[in-house]
């Protein structure tokens, strides 16, 4: 199998408790899409950025998410809820496979600091094959702000980038182009779903191996479903963009030296304190 329908659910939610309305969402979704095994959810979707609502995973929350992925016998990635592990708060990714088994779950690399005050950083670059499909990687939010986490996934192998954000500010367009830039220069799909209504401001972003926009989504709540061709990435990564540039494999041959890559790595410019700007 070469192809691979996926669906990203765009939700028009509010600040609130949203698991009645995307269990709702993702009813309609399989009715009236049958054809999509897999469906994408938008950070922090269940409960908004509500610290208070962490929990221990495996635990409640969770369990209603692989609930729902096995009633509807689809592969849920369930945007990201805050896990309690400890003393320490991570923003959390389950993947979800079809029987309502977590795969893997991702901690966000990048909490969005200095405003995500209190959100541990994760330490691992999260992968997963589907048999018989392909590679995926996973990525939330501020993480795509690092080209690194990106190819780190493709490293791994990741043909596919699932990237759950929750963005509501001036800063969307700029995401935009970077969910582009990610899927050219890795040869990759890049699978950005952000949440709508009151949470964040829509424009959702499906793009192509080759930088093509397959779809960007409104403000509004929107499902995109979408079929994925793994053929063409592999056909891409052997010919090149256009039959053109080939960036992984000139990476991979490259014998450029990177200095952020050195063990004493020091970044030269005056950067200051990581705080919130007061004026």
């Amino acid at each position: 199998m070469t192809q691979f329908a996926i669906a990203g659910i765009q939700l028009d939610a509010s600040v609130k408790d949203n698991l009645a309305e995307i269990s709702k969402q993702v009813a309609i979704t399989k009715a009236r899409f049958p054809w999509v095994k897999m469906i994408v959810l938008s950070e922090l979707l269940a409960f908004g950025a509500d610290v208070s609502r962490a929990e221990t995973l495996p635990g409640p929350t969770e369990d209603y998410f692989c609930s729902m992925a096995r009633k509807y016998n689809v592969w849920l990635i369930n945007g990201s809820i805050y896990e309690l592990a400890g003393e320490k708060i991570y923003n959390t990714t389950s993947v979800i496979n079809d029987a309502g088994d977590v795969v893997v779950r991702h901690r966000k690399l990048f909490p969005f600091l200095p405003y995500e005050k209190g959100i541990a950083a994760g330490d691992q670059h999260t992968v997963f094959t589907i048999p018989t499909v392909g590679t995926f990687g996973v990525s939330i939010c501020y993480d795509m702000w690092f080209p690194e986490t990106t190819r780190a996934l493709v490293s791994l192998g990741a043909e596919v980038i699932l990237h759950p954000t929750l963005t509501n500010t001036i800063d969307r367009d700029a995401e935009l182009a970077i969910a582009r830039a990610s899927a050219i220069t890795n040869q990759c799909y890049f699978i950005d779903i952000n949440g709508g209504g009151k949470l964040g401001y829509g424009q959702s972003i499906i793009v192509g191996p080759e930088g093509e926009v397959l779809h960007q989504a409104g403000r509004d709540g929107e499902t995109i479903p979408i079929v994925l061709d793994f053929a063409k990435v592999r056909r891409t990564r052997e010919n090149g963009i256009h039959n053109l540039g080939q960036p992984l494999k000139s990476f991979r041959d490259s014998e450029v030296k990177f200095p952020q890559y050195d063990a004493d790595f020091n970044f030269k410019p005056t950067l200051g304190k990581l705080d919130i700007p007061t004026g």
